[in-house]
């Protein structure tokens, strides 16, 4: 079961279209990457060749 994180300021900003993007920060809070091609992901994965270079 995955834990829930709390939000705290940082974790995330709104986009000029008003989505949420999170941050480097909330990322590595939350400890592992979930495979969508994040912005700030500090995993290293590619989407477009699907794996995480460390």
């Amino acid at each position: 079961m995955k834990k829930i994180i709390p939000i705290e300021e940082g974790d995330f900003y709104l986009t000029p279209e008003g989505y949420r993007c999170f941050t480097e920060q909330y990322h590595l809070k939350r400890g592992y990457c979930c495979e969508s091609g994040c912005r700030h992901c500090p995993y290293g994965y590619n989407k477009k060749t699907n794996s995480i270079s460390r």
